[in-house]
């Protein structure tokens, strides 16, 4: 219930209202049934932004930050997020990977749509990075379309560190379904699952327009840190 009331009643007007999108592709986006909606992650807004826009529930995973930050603010988040039907994923590792990915299917199963950003993290810089699999082997194992979709403008509107977002107007761009019915029964191969995941990546970079980086944004993110701090890792012998 809160979930519509907020889409209908309270942030989604308010989104419309302040941020006037130009929406391109709505049609692409299935009227029923379990699709996955990958997009590119700009900006803490895509959260609101694409929910706003989609007639369909769609139910996004969220990092795990957002449900256990401290103080107020903390508590405030995380009851956004649960109340708005959002799931928690740990990315501390292999094993948070795959309970991210049973989280998903489960989503899936119920007919329902998935919304998951590829690269993992928001992007620090604009720029579009390499995607991880497991989109992929959602997709593959799940067998259900994937709708690429592109934020643009959300990056300027509210970039990593701006709390209150500028209030200029954004473009969200839907793309055809990719269908990957081809590569059934291949979500443990390796290379099945990286060929599925770049074609999804080079479908959102066609949306948006953005400079792609064959490398994964938070391993970027964290090389660019340690040179401004000189704090560099230490090497193994």
């Amino acid at each position: 219930m809160f979930y519509y009331v907020l889409k209908y009643v309270v942030l989604g007007p308010l989104l419309r209202l302040f941020f006037r999108p130009v929406i391109n592709g709505m049609e692409h986006i299935p009227a029923d049934g379990a699709a996955i909606i990958a997009g590119n992650h700009l900006s803490f807004s895509d959260h609101f932004l694409m929910p706003a826009i989609i007639k369909r529930r769609i139910t996004f995973l969220a990092k795990a930050e957002y449900f256990t930050g401290p103080g107020v603010k903390g508590r405030l988040t995380a009851a956004f997020f649960r109340s708005a039907g959002q799931i928690p994923v740990d990315r501390s590792g292999k094993e948070a990977g795959q309970a991210a990915i049973r989280e998903g299917l489960g989503v899936l199963s119920k007919g329902e749509l998935l919304g998951i950003y590829p690269e993992g993290t928001r992007s620090h810089d604009g720029r579009l990075y390499k995607g991880k699999v497991g989109v992929a082997v959602m997709a593959i194992r799940a067998r259900v379309p994937v709708v690429p979709c592109a934020m643009v403008g959300t990056f300027e509107i509210q970039p990593p560190g701006k709390v209150v977002p500028r209030i200029k107007q954004v473009t969200i761009r839907f793309g055809e379904p990719l269908d990957f019915s081809r590569y059934a029964g291949l979500e443990n191969e390796k290379a099945a699952i990286r060929a599925v995941t770049d074609e999804i990546m080079y479908a959102i970079l066609g949306l948006s327009g953005q400079e792609y980086v064959d490398e994964y944004a938070a391993k970027v993110k964290a090389a660019e840190q340690a040179e401004s701090t000189g704090k560099f890792p230490k090497r193994r012998r």
